[in-house]
């Protein structure tokens, strides 16, 4: 498979109020796009991202009336922000101390700095310095963060799994990562997987914890990772390599944004592939992104009564 990195995280929120205060006040994303679950309209799907809506910077959010999750393995446990420098860090320590964000202290892990928090519904995130690596940065110009200090995009994504054998054949043979290292957090092995040019917007981190029960989701929990491809050739040359490999997926599916593709690795764990376009700009300015609930077209006839349904933000 032609991946080239993380394309977007999804998560679960119970309160998409509070989840959009979060997210554009105290983390200074920008919200591009306000949207519904397509597969489940009484719920928003929420997409942060940087000012243009790039491909690799989005963390979305499904918005569900469930309790929180309980944590444990055969899960995606870590969510990493990147941003640029150890002075951001130090300044995003002292904003988190100022909101009384829960945050643990800035870390060296796989030689790079971490700052470890997380959000109200405890949503495990951290920032992580990137050495200025990966794409090009997309300041928002909106945000309360100064530009110098704004979230970059995705990565690295850590997973749990409580044995690596298989999930490390699905991600070297079925989708063509390379195994790059391991280093350890504390008693914990945890296996990088590298995509495409590698950096940490193009890892997987598999953390091997067979003590853990398995977890059971909810708020606060992650729901699936999507790893990009460039566009619908190599989206199509993906889809034939799961039939190839007799792997159970969804088939292509057309999410009007990008395309997409779920299948499960080996400890259950959903994944996605979703190319790089069309984008979010495709059905709305790309300057008021995020301002009104955009639809698409196969659900733009049901607007009234989707709206009706949705709490305001």
């Amino acid at each position: 498979m032609k991946l080239t990195g993380i394309h977007h995280l999804t998560a679960v929120t119970a309160d998409a109020s509070g989840n959009h205060d979060f997210y554009t006040q105290a983390l200074g994303m920008r919200l591009v796009k306000k949207t519904v679950n397509q597969d489940d309209v009484s719920a928003y799907h929420l997409f942060y991202a940087d000012a243009l809506a790039s491909p690799g910077t989005d963390i979305t959010f499904f918005d569900w009336p469930v309790q929180r999750e309980r944590r444990g393995t055969h899960s995606i446990v870590n969510t990493a922000l990147r941003v640029n420098g150890e002075k951001t860090l130090q300044w995003w320590k002292d904003r988190f101390d100022s909101l009384h964000i829960q945050h643990e202290g800035i870390a060296e892990r796989d030689g790079r700095l971490w700052l470890s928090f997380e959000d109200p519904e405890g949503q495990r995130l951290a920032l992580v310095d990137d050495g200025g690596q990966g794409d090009e940065a997309h300041p928002w110009d909106r945000s309360p963060v100064p530009v110098e200090h704004q979230i970059r995009g995705l990565g690295p994504i850590t997973i749990s799994v409580p044995q690596l054998d298989r999930t490390a054949a699905v991600l070297t043979r079925g989708m063509d990562m390379r195994a790059a290292r391991e280093f350890r957090i504390r008693d914990t092995p945890v296996h990088v997987f590298e995509m495409g040019a590698g950096g940490p917007s193009a890892e997987l981190h598999v953390a091997v914890e067979p003590h853990l029960e398995p977890a059971h989701p909810g708020a606060g929990g992650v729901h699936h990772v999507a790893f990009r491809t460039p566009n619908e050739e190599t989206y199509r040359e993906c889809a034939e390599r799961l039939r190839a490999m007799r792997a159970p997926s969804s088939g292509p599916i057309d999410r009007y944004y990008f395309k997409s593709l779920y299948f499960r690795e080996p400890n259950g764990i959903l994944f996605e592939i979703a190319t790089d376009g069309p984008g979010f700009a495709t059905d709305e300015p790309l300057e008021s992104l995020g301002e009104r609930l955009a639809l698409p077209p196969f659900l733009e006839p049901r607007r009234a009564q989707i709206e009706a349904g949705l709490k305001p933000l």
